[in-house]
């Protein structure tokens, strides 16, 4: 087994402000050569998603994102994607960037995860970036900032705010991880591909 999944939500709000889920990314990773292949990208029109979404804190995603409200409206339910999503966290291991906001909505919303390590988490005493509260742990980097860390300046990388290409942008950094030893799986990864993919 050389394959995971990274997956990205976009959603209206936070589950516990009662946000809804408005689109989701997944992509495969083959650990063992890096290869990134999208395996599904939705929008989504959750119950009880209207115009409300669109104002105040729920409106954040359609004012940082070139998502609009009319293109959610319209867009398939949960509930007549869930097999095809279930069948994807039961195949494959799968991760997130901020894996708990991610995953805390899909689990609320009835889905089974065999879940890996966060990156954002893993990456946070690599990037090593100051707490501007003053505390003396490090801040948990952004995308853009540990893109920015483990890229660097010269492919500079404005999250899109879109599931699909966000997934496949933190698909990038979780084999980074990997790469120097530091996103462990549960699973034997094929090592000789690995040796064959660095030539």
């Amino acid at each position: 087994m050389n394959d995971i999944i990274v997956v990205d939500i976009e959603t209206t709000g936070f589950l516990d402000k009662g946000g809804k889920i408005v689109e989701i990314g997944i992509v495969k990773l083959n650990l063992a050569t890096g290869m990134i292949t999208p395996i599904y990208n939705s929008l989504v029109k959750e119950e009880g998603f209207g115009p409300h979404h669109t104002k105040g804190a729920f409106g954040w995603i359609f004012k940082n994102s070139d998502l609009s409200y009319e293109e959610v409206a319209a867009a398939p339910g949960l509930e007549v994607q869930r097999e095809k999503i279930q069948q994807l966290f039961d195949q494959y291991y799968a991760t997130a960037f901020n894996k708990d906001f991610d995953f805390d909505f899909l689990r609320d919303r009835g889905f089974a995860i065999k879940d890996l390590p966060c990156p954002m988490k893993v990456a946070t005493p690599i990037c090593q970036l100051p707490n501007k509260y003053g505390y003396k742990s490090y801040k948990w980097p952004t995308v853009e900032e540990a893109w920015e860390h483990f890229f660097g300046n010269k492919t500079r990388y404005v999250e899109a705010h879109r599931g699909l290409d966000d997934a496949e942008h933190e698909a990038q950094i979780v084999y980074k991880l990997f790469e120097l030893g530091h996103f462990k799986v549960p699973f034997k990864v094929d090592k000789d591909n690995i040796q064959m993919s660095l030539f």
